[in-house]
């Protein structure tokens, strides 16, 4: 069937229009040439006044939102943070446009549908059976899921404190390798700032009885096509002294700025800043998350799951530009392969989608990489929570959920506050008055959905970034919102 192609769509922008008389006045936007299979759309985001007239917030293009699809008028039906909302199809459809909500109906996150309670069946029979068949189940689960098992289960956070130095180790492997002071300390042993010849490196140094975390890592890092501005750069590995003093080096790349979550408690982000770091960061897991077939360099790259993904694995080069590092929980998924004895409820407690939490997880490559986008989504929240964008002073670093369960969490404090609660960080008011912070609350919201289905992939949340960052850092647009993509 054909389709209706969007080439340009009405632009305004309420704030630059009040502020100039001219600019960013019903102007006419040419809309970028989207990826194969996606569509633009055009977009109208409104309240209404005292007296009853519109007063438009913010008109033009956007990314494929299958909400729009087919629509060839502006009809509003919902609204988007407390604004209204309408998208279309076909160009300057949105030059008009119009309200007509739908009825209200409860969200998934509230419908959550419960199954009925099976009968009590107390046969004898009945309880020989139920072990046998519920292990038949497990069975089949492990010769299906295409997954592969890269670490033992871990709950605690990685400390935030400063560790206590460790003392150095010999100098007795092929690279001439000079460790200098401890980095960062947690459950793997700690990372420590070296030097190789004219180089400064990151050497990370497993115990011996953690060898198996090292062989785990270091085999991620040696696929195929996991060199990428955006993955931590991996330089090698070494073992070092004999026996109970054996250690395990993993070698790669020293980023002086350290982790998010540390630069973050010290530092905030301008709008720019925030958008190159988030930008970077979906990049990473995107490429980690993507299949890629065989080159003539190099050969097949399987998808990835983090299953650890916070601010903490998450590194800074110098320019701000992020990369997804610790892949010591990841799991890597082999076609035909089975995945051995994964364990599902693995990670950091307060990063733990609800569907961990439960010890719910579908066994399939697609839940695996949702897991990863939920922790996203939060990891987005720390960065909007420093962003100097906002109009009202930006508060001290908080951890996601500090707020409500505090700094040290429990698991059950965890399953009270995402599962039985469905709490999610709470979103400042004052992002609603920018409007990149506000598209950004709305990809944030789409990425911890309850309805792991639902969240966003890595590649349409750094679609969404770059189309924010492209508009507002051109002059004409400085707050221009066309970056709202919100329903894609």
């Amino acid at each position: 069937h054909t389709l209706t192609r969007t080439t340009h769509c009405e632009f305004h922008n309420g704030t630059l229009c009040a502020e100039t008389g001219s600019e960013g006045c019903n102007e006419t936007q040419e809309c970028e040439t989207p990826e194969a299979e996606k569509r633009i759309h055009c977009f109208v985001l409104w309240e209404n006044s005292t007296d009853g007239t519109p007063d438009i917030k913010m008109k033009g293009c956007f990314l494929h939102n299958v909400e729009c699809t087919g629509h060839t008028q502006c009809v509003g039906t919902t609204t988007r943070k407390g604004l209204m909302f309408c998208c279309c199809e076909g160009n300057m459809c949105n030059r008009e446009f119009s309200w007509a909500p739908e009825p209200p109906m409860q969200t998934t996150q509230e419908t959550i549908p419960v199954g009925p309670t099976p009968p009590q069946v107390n046969k004898p029979l009945f309880i020989i059976l139920l072990p046998l068949s519920l292990l038949l189940i497990v069975i089949a689960i492990i010769v299906y899921c295409t997954c592969r098992h890269k670490k033992t289960p871990y709950f605690n956070e990685v400390p935030t404190m400063e560790p206590l130095p460790l003392p150095p180790s010999p100098n007795m492997g092929m690279r001439p390798i000079q460790l200098i002071e401890v980095k960062a300390k947690g459950r793997f042993g700690a990372v420590w700032k070296a030097q190789y010849k004219t180089e400064l490196v990151a050497v990370k140094i497993f115990p011996v009885h953690d060898k198996q975390s090292w062989q785990s890592e270091q085999e991620i890092f040696k696929l195929a096509h996991m060199r990428h501005d955006s993955i931590l750069r991996y330089i090698g590995v070494e073992k070092r002294g004999d026996g109970l003093q054996s250690e395990y080096w993993l070698i790669t790349a020293y980023h002086d700025l350290g982790s998010l979550c540390d630069y973050l408690k010290a530092n905030t982000l301008t709008w720019a800043q925030l958008c190159h770091v988030a930008e970077s960061m979906a990049r990473g897991l995107m490429h980690l998350h993507e299949e890629m077939g065989p080159t003539k360099t190099e050969g097949y790259k399987p998808a990835i799951a983090h299953r650890d993904f916070k601010s903490k694995n998450v590194l800074l080069k110098s320019d701000l530009t992020a990369c997804v590092a610790d892949f010591g929980l990841a799991l890597v998924f082999q076609p035909g392969k089975p995945c051995g004895d994964t364990h599902g409820q693995v990670g950091t407690r307060r990063y733990m989608a609800p569907e961990v939490l439960e010890g719910a997880i579908n066994f399939s490559r697609d839940a695996f990489l949702r897991i990863d986008m939920y922790a996203c989504g939060l990891v987005l929240w720390e960065l909007a929570t420093r962003c100097t964008a906002q109009d009202s002073a930006v508060g001290e670093y908080q951890l996601p959920f500090e707020e409500e369960v505090g700094q040290h969490p429990t698991l059950e404090d965890m399953q009270e506050c995402v599962v039985h609660k469905k709490q999610r960080p709470l979103l400042n008011n004052s992002w609603k008055s920018h409007p990149g912070l506000l598209a950004l609350c709305d990809t944030m919201e789409e990425c911890w959905d309850h309805d792991a289905e639902a969240r966003l992939s890595a590649s349409c949340v750094m679609e969404r970034i770059i189309s924010q960052s492209r508009l507002v850092t051109r002059p004409l647009l400085i707050n221009d919102p066309n970056l709202m993509d919100l329903g894609h």
